[in-house]
């Protein structure tokens, strides 16, 4: 099968110090978070993780104590 048009062929010629032009190049268009943007963000992720692991360990529990009334009866 033959590659679309539209894909990206990397080129192997420029050698090594080619390639680590292109990844040069490449990372100056990236745009990069601010630090309060990065922060923010964090906060968000952790924030997040502690309700879900708290959510998660109630089920937890939950189950647990279901689990035992069916196994003492």
């Amino acid at each position: 099968m033959a590659p679309e048009p539209s894909m990206m062929i990397p080129d192997f010629s420029g050698g090594p110090v080619g390639f680590l032009k292109e990844v040069k190049t490449e990372l100056l268009k990236v745009i990069w978070p601010t630090r309060n943007d990065v922060i923010r963000l964090t906060v968000i992720v952790v924030l997040i993780s502690l309700i879900v692991g708290v959510y998660i360990g109630a089920l937890d529990m939950v189950f647990t104590k279901l689990t035992d009334l069916l196994i003492v009866r």
